[in-house]
């Protein structure tokens, strides 16, 4: 099965609105838009490349922003479409992360790339998809790069779920360094910091943040659920204290990279 394959029938039974929308999925959300809030100012146009079903799409467009968004899986696009409210200035367009060639250099201001760099298995993919990304951003624009992080998934999958010896066995684990390795198959390709800052070393680009987005909230999902409002506020303002820290950054399921191109 190839990649479009295998992501087709991943998305097609994959709520994945719905995984933001949870209060602990929300939490990954709101990290992001918070971020992303911070280098907003007026008449900023927005792309968003692999946009799923339109989450950030929509809320920056329902904000007043111009939005355009490309988005590779057409089940995706039809709950975009079907979620686009009258007033947003909002577009959506199938198309691949690895070639934006109808899209001319410097258009954007700000670039979300929140989805494709959990589907690409090569380091020439990786690094052509953020080529494009930076190429249609304008000077002093900026990138936000999302990456699946290596390390929870060893916790979580391989050991929680007593996965270690059968990954091992199947190749899927390097067994010096517990790197995961991934293919189509196993649908999301796992990073670590270092391996996302040598991706970005060949480009002109300066690094502003560096961001764990979810931390151990899917370790504590269940309780984060049923917290009340007033003790999630509190978890927040804890979660946006650390997820930058270097000693903690790594403990996350989900990182942003933010970039601005010089």
């Amino acid at each position: 099965m190839n990649t479009f394959e295998s992501l087709t029938n991943y998305y097609n039974t994959k709520d994945e609105h719905q995984r933001l929308s949870s209060r602990h999925g929300s939490v990954e959300f709101l990290t992001t838009v918070r971020y992303v809030e911070k280098y907003l100012s007026e008449n900023c146009r927005i792309l968003e490349i692999g946009a799923a079903t339109g989450r950030y799409s929509h809320y920056f467009a329902q904000k007043g922003y111009e939005v355009d968004a490309i988005e590779l899986i057409q089940h995706n696009i039809d709950v975009f479409n079907s979620l686009t409210l009258p007033k947003e200035k909002v577009t959506v367009r199938q198309g691949n992360a690895l070639d934006l060639s109808h899209i001319q250099d410097e258009t954007y201001d700000i670039t979300l790339l929140l989805g494709p760099m959990y589907h690409l298995y090569t380091v020439e993919e990786q690094l052509k998809a953020l080529s494009e990304a930076i190429r249609v951003t304008k000077q002093k624009g900026k990138i936000f790069v999302a990456y699946c992080n290596t390390d929870m998934t060893v916790y979580q999958y391989c050991f929680k779920r007593n996965m270690v010896k059968y990954e091992l066995d199947r190749g899927m684990i390097d067994p010096e360094t517990f790197k995961l390795y991934s293919t189509a198959e196993e649908i999301f390709q796992m990073h670590r910091k270092e391996e996302v800052y040598k991706l970005t070393e060949q480009f002109d680009v300066t690094r502003l943040h560096y961001v764990g987005t979810d931390m151990l909230t899917r370790l504590i999902d269940e309780t984060i659920d049923n917290m009340d409002d007033s003790t999630f506020e509190l978890y927040m303002k804890y979660h946006y204290i650390v997820c930058e820290r270097e000693d903690m950054v790594g403990v996350t399921n989900h990182m942003l990279d933010i970039l601005e191109k010089n």
